[in-house]
């Protein structure tokens, strides 16, 4: 007997399919059809891309400007740093209390007892293939520069090792000039992907360095940052950070060299909101002594944990990941610290004696300023903790070579091959010391109606410390102007 029912069913399976095969057609033809008509901004340049020797034929110029540039040499002129004594300064001779520093960090592979890879040295964020900075500029140098790391969407590279045992960063597609030549010819301004690739995973993790420059910013909603929303604003990390040829404008207060030495970045000059930036009289008074960040970011690590406190003194084990690392506290939604700061700072710097704060710790990175210097305003400061490796006899901090260390756990040939590294010493004897280190919170704007309150820090359990400030106490409850001299 004929099945009416399964004959149904089957009528309806077939036509489901005539339908999912015709649908399925239509996404081809279309996506052929958009690839077919799109054209990258540099697809008429060049034919086949051979690496940055492609890119000086038209943008030599270019690349000597970046050349000098703190993003490919790591160090600059310091003029904030009150103890710089006119050095250039910069990642390449200070060093941090998160992965200390690049020298003896540089390039390599480091794998676990698995053979999985656990670092590839501090070059994976150097806008560089390989080869370490130098200050003289040639060929190889110029060629060293990775264009595409910053102005190719599409770019991914990884660490590859010659014959020879030599190391270079290398596109993941260099065995496929098709593919290559593709994404090479997707040139662009830097988005905020493109910089957050290395500006948030700096430290040995995700937001673990900055603690306000999470990989959520890449596509932030208003909620989380109303200038960079693509709901809001939409603006790249360029709106406010290009300066002219190559040169990056802002200086966070813990960064030792700046790339555009007097030129300020902030956000009452006259392309951004201008002063006053309220319709408050109140609030604008405010900003006489309050910087924008204190009351308009009022969180940071809201989405990805930030590193607060790290200890190399205690190796911690990972067993799922098969890796030491320093003892790490992570924390979120972290509320800032507050202190005043003139635009300048007093660093530590290598092969010096330390300078210790009252609590007995090193300081790496202080704010300069006081409630009574008239440059200064109070600024909102993620506040990070370290213990570092002390040299005895002339109480110097000594970096590490962390990256062997992740592998096996050993701290004391670290230490020891840093002093070495560092300054050219064997046989150390080291204690251990805390040390100090403000960090200037700028990105994660919230919308005014998310700003903070009077209460919030002028309320009985407000979020200052007006003694540290230098006050007496709350100015609300002391009936004083915030800036009059100390009473």
């Amino acid at each position: 007997m004929f099945d009416f029912e399964e004959a149904e069913k089957m009528k309806r399976l077939y036509l489901f399919a005539i339908f999912v095969t015709a649908a399925a057609a239509l996404v081809i033809s279309l996506q052929t059809t958009k690839a077919q008509d799109v054209k990258y901004s540099h697809s008429e340049y060049f034919e086949k891309y051979e690496g940055t020797s492609t890119c000086l034929g038209c943008h030599r110029e270019e690349a000597e400007h970046f050349f000098h540039s703190q993003h490919y040499q790591w160090k600059g002129n310091a003029p904030n740093i009150v103890n710089s004594d006119g050095a250039k300064l910069g990642k390449m001779n200070t060093f941090n209390d998160f992965c200390t520093g690049p020298r003896g960090n540089w390039i390599g592979i480091v794998k676990n007892s698995r053979g999985e890879v656990l670092s590839k040295g501090c070059s994976a964020c150097h806008a560089g293939k390989g080869l370490f900075p130098s200050e003289t500029m040639d060929k190889a140098q110029l060629e060293n520069i990775d264009c595409l790391i910053c102005h190719a969407s599409g770019y991914r590279r990884d660490l590859y090792q010659d014959d020879a045992g030599d190391y270079e960063w290398k596109p993941i597609l260099w065995k496929n000039q098709e593919g290559l030549d593709s994404v090479a010819k997707r040139i662009s301004a830097p988005t905020r992907a493109m910089c957050l690739r290395c500006h948030s995973a700096s430290g040995g993790g995700s937001n673990y360095k900055r603690g306000d420059l999470e990989y959520t910013l890449a596509d932030p909603g208003r909620d989380f940052d109303v200038h960079m929303a693509s709901d809001g604003k939409n603006m790249q990390c360029v709106s406010c950070h290009a300066g002219e040829k190559h040169r990056v404008l802002g200086r966070g207060a813990d960064l030792s060299g700046t790339d555009s030495p007097g030129k300020l970045l902030t956000c009452d000059s006259t392309d951004c909101h201008g002063a006053p930036p309220h319709k408050s009289a109140v609030l604008n008074r405010h900003t006489e002594s309050v910087n924008c960040t204190v009351c308009h970011i009022p969180k940071f690590a809201r989405d990805i944990p930030t590193d607060m406190a790290r200890d190399w003194s205690r190796p911690v084990y990972n067993e799922e990941a098969d890796k030491y690392t320093a003892s790490i506290k992570l924390e979120k939604d972290v509320t800032p610290v507050y202190a005043w700061f003139n635009g300048n700072t007093r660093a530590y710097l290598p092969g010096k004696p330390v300078e210790k704060l009252p609590d007995g710790s090193v300081a790496m990175m202080i704010p300069q300023g006081s409630r009574d210097d008239p440059k200064a305003k109070i600024f909102a400061f993620k506040l990070h903790k370290g213990r570092l490796p002390l040299l005895a006899g002339r109480n110097w901090l000594i970096p590490i070579t962390v990256e062997h260390f992740f592998a096996n756990g050993q701290i004391d040939p670290a230490v020891k091959s840093a002093a070495k590294e560092t300054y050219a010493l064997d046989n150390i004897s080291y204690s251990w010391i805390d040390t100090t280190r403000y960090m200037g919170i700028f990105h994660g704007v919230q919308p005014k109606a998310n700003a903070l309150k009077c209460a919030d820090c002028h309320g009985t359990n407000g979020r200052f410390d007006w003694k540290a400030l230098g006050y007496r106490g709350n100015p609300m409850q002391l009936k004083h102007p915030p800036r009059t001299k100390l009473p």
